[in-house]
């Protein structure tokens, strides 16, 4: 819907402008009754006559409405959805950006303190790796156990000096 309001004018002059003139009364008298006027072209007085000349003003004041309804919806749905999926598309875009941005700077900050490499904590940029953790940083043994045999059983053997004597033993659980 388009609403638009509007004002027009229009103005008519002439110029110079003038409401009367004066208009010149000649002498017609014929004393002699010839049929010529005995002084022509003398003029005896002047009257004012008005031009009848007018300055026209028009001022028209409105509002223009317009009111348009598709044929087609379809095409109309059609561009929704188009905008719809743009604007999704753009948003996983930069979402992609932003978790290709994090981890860049996931890995250069874990990489850097690997080297032992770190902004000052008390620098403006000490944040920019500050939510950052090594978990087996280089040097550092990760705690861990091992799993030591309770009980050992050792088999007495005789020994006569032969090769024989080196036969069977067993260490640890059967």
């Amino acid at each position: 819907m388009n609403v638009t309001p509007f004002v027009t004018g229009s103005v008519a002059q002439q110029h110079p402008y003038e409401d009367i003139y004066m208009d010149p009364v000649y002498n017609n008298v014929d004393a002699d009754d010839d049929g010529v006027p005995d002084n022509p072209g003398e003029i005896l007085y002047h009257i004012p006559t008005r031009t009848g000349q007018k300055n026209n003003t028009n001022i028209s004041l409105g509002v223009s409405a317009t009111w348009s309804k598709p044929l087609d919806k379809k095409l109309q749905e059609q561009c929704k959805e188009a905008v719809d999926a743009q604007i999704s598309l753009m948003k996983q875009t930069n979402a992609n950006k932003r978790l290709d941005f994090e981890l860049a700077r996931l890995k250069n900050c874990g990489e850097l303190m690997k080297a032992g490499i770190m902004f000052h904590p008390k620098s403006p940029y000490g944040k920019v790796c500050a939510d950052v953790v090594l978990v087996n940083p280089p040097g550092v043994v990760e705690n861990h156990t091992h799993i030591i045999p309770k009980k050992v059983e050792v088999t007495k053997v005789e020994a006569t000096g032969n090769a024989s004597d080196l036969g069977t033993f067993s260490i640890g659980n059967p």
